[in-house]
């Protein structure tokens, strides 16, 4: 069964069939550059870095755009917090961004557009929405025409007139229609403004990311990805103002990934029970994020709390311990026989196949991650045997590695060096276990334990590693 993927839109699962064979143009609205990112914002970061690479596993050209919304109302708001200039504050927390990710183990897009470089492409998209009468001009702002565009409503499943009774903000009565939304906003004093046609202003949120994503992607999206907070106003308006110009879909999927709770409350700034990923990542190891981010589907609500990442702590260590114990029979195996058993062969290739058949289930995650484990389960049971060829070792480890290429749920341990002092210690020990001397030993492992370093023995030997 090829890739199926949950299409927001048609509120289906459809056969993935891109634009173009073997390319994939995937488009997903990044972080408002204000502040540090939350929890909230870390799970599509992750949800849609899997997406993006098991699409590039199945053999596809990937061209991953996320953006940067580097000027509006809250950064405008920030700056004057922090007695700093807009731009200062923007590239601030654009540095913090790309370290969050580089602690998620998430590699950059192909692309980061930022609204203040693409200025020129906004204006001019506004300029066509003008022209074609989806837009008016009242008093220095641009507002889009929503009842010019007969499919307003059309992602989110709501209509002009229930929209009407809706809307919970004041009316500004230069509007046509109370729905109707903001393409260009008029500066006021002292804030950052750039010149149009209209006078001296900045973007509304929502026209940024239809400028860019055409401009980078073409017409259509194959894939237009982001929260489902996102779903409306924000992907609403890009499908209106984009289609208005195009006449063409503004993506061929939609993906929308669900919420994050903290302890089984909604995360909120006025019940301040926000984590930001800085924090978190001070916590607990990226892998573990991950694992916890992709152990239930994206599109279902997720929990945060200390039990689950208890847990998600436990199963990345199960995992890197397994991968651990084949790498070091590995290291020691004699060269002999360079086969790999047909029985074996065929458990590896089952798990491979089981893999892909779940991440073809509009990335099921959880279930892949399942794979994972009945690998874990045959690698463990591998090492059991008194003789294991160095192929049967390579190949237990190339089938975990196409996996993890996926989720990166293991990283390589950095090497370290020990000091002379523990280095002599674990000699010792190993001496002491020699010649049976067990309670040397056991209060050896004990001091080494206190100067954070845990010893492990194995059916394949003594390891150590840091906590």
């Amino acid at each position: 069964m090829p890739l199926q993927i949950y299409n927001t839109m048609t509120r289906s699962r459809e056969p993935f069939v891109p634009l173009e064979p073997g390319k994939v143009k995937m488009y997903v609205c990044g972080p408002t550059v204000y502040d540090y990112i939350h929890i909230g914002n870390a799970r599509p970061v992750i949800v849609f870095d899997v997406v993006r690479s098991y699409l590039e596993y199945l053999g596809y050209d990937v061209n991953y755009v996320v953006n940067f919304t580097d000027v509006d109302d809250k950064l405008i708001r920030k700056a004057r917090e922090l007695d700093m200039e807009v731009p200062a504050v923007a590239e601030k927390f654009i540095a913090a961004y790309h370290e969050d990710l580089t602690g998620l183990n998430v590699p950059a897009a192909s692309i980061n557009p930022r609204v203040t470089e693409s200025m020129e492409l906004i204006v001019d998209f506004i300029k066509e929405l003008v022209d074609k009468g989806y837009a008016y001009e009242n008093d220095g702002d641009v507002f889009y025409r929503t009842k010019k565009f007969k499919d307003y409503g059309q992602l989110s499943g709501q209509n002009l007139e229930e929209l009407q009774f809706g809307i919970r903000i004041h009316v500004d009565e230069r509007k046509e229609n109370a729905e109707d939304f903001v393409l260009w906003k008029a500066a006021k004093p002292g804030e950052i403004y750039w010149s149009s046609p209209w006078g001296d202003g900045r973007p509304g949120w929502h026209i940024e990311c239809s400028a860019m994503a055409r401009h980078y992607l073409g017409d259509t999206l194959d894939i237009h990805g982001g929260g489902q907070d996102l779903q409306f106003p924000h992907h609403e308006c890009e499908c209106a103002q984009s289609e208005a110009i195009t006449g063409k879909p503004l993506a061929r999927y939609w993906m929308h990934n669900g919420y994050i709770r903290i302890d089984n409350e909604k995360m909120s700034k006025s019940l301040g029970n926000g984590i930001l990923v800085k924090d978190l990542r001070a916590r607990h190891k990226p892998e573990a994020l991950r694992y916890f981010m992709l152990s239930t589907h994206y599109r279902n609500p997720l929990n945060y709390n200390q039990e689950t990442m208890s847990q998600a702590e436990n199963s990345v260590e199960r995992i890197a311990n397994a991968v651990a114990n084949v790498k070091h029979r590995l290291a020691n195996a004699l060269k002999g026989n360079e086969e790999v058993s047909a029985g074996l062969q065929t458990k590896l290739d089952g798990i491979l196949q089981q893999f892909g058949e779940k991440m073809d289930d509009d990335f099921n995650t959880p279930d892949a991650i399942t794979a994972v484990f009945e690998w874990v389960s045959e690698a463990n049971h591998l090492l059991q045997r008194d003789v294991v060829n160095q192929a049967e070792l390579q190949a237990v480890l190339h089938t975990f590695d196409s996996m993890n290429k996926v989720l990166r749920i293991y990283s390589e341990p950095k090497e370290e060096l020990l000091d002379d002092e523990i280095e002599q210690l674990i000699a010792e020990r190993v001496e002491a276990r020699k010649t049976k001397n067990w309670g040397r030993a056991d209060e050896i492992r004990d001091l080494l334990a206190a100067k954070g370093i845990v010893l492990e023995d194995t059916a394949q030997g003594m390891r150590w590693r840091r906590k």
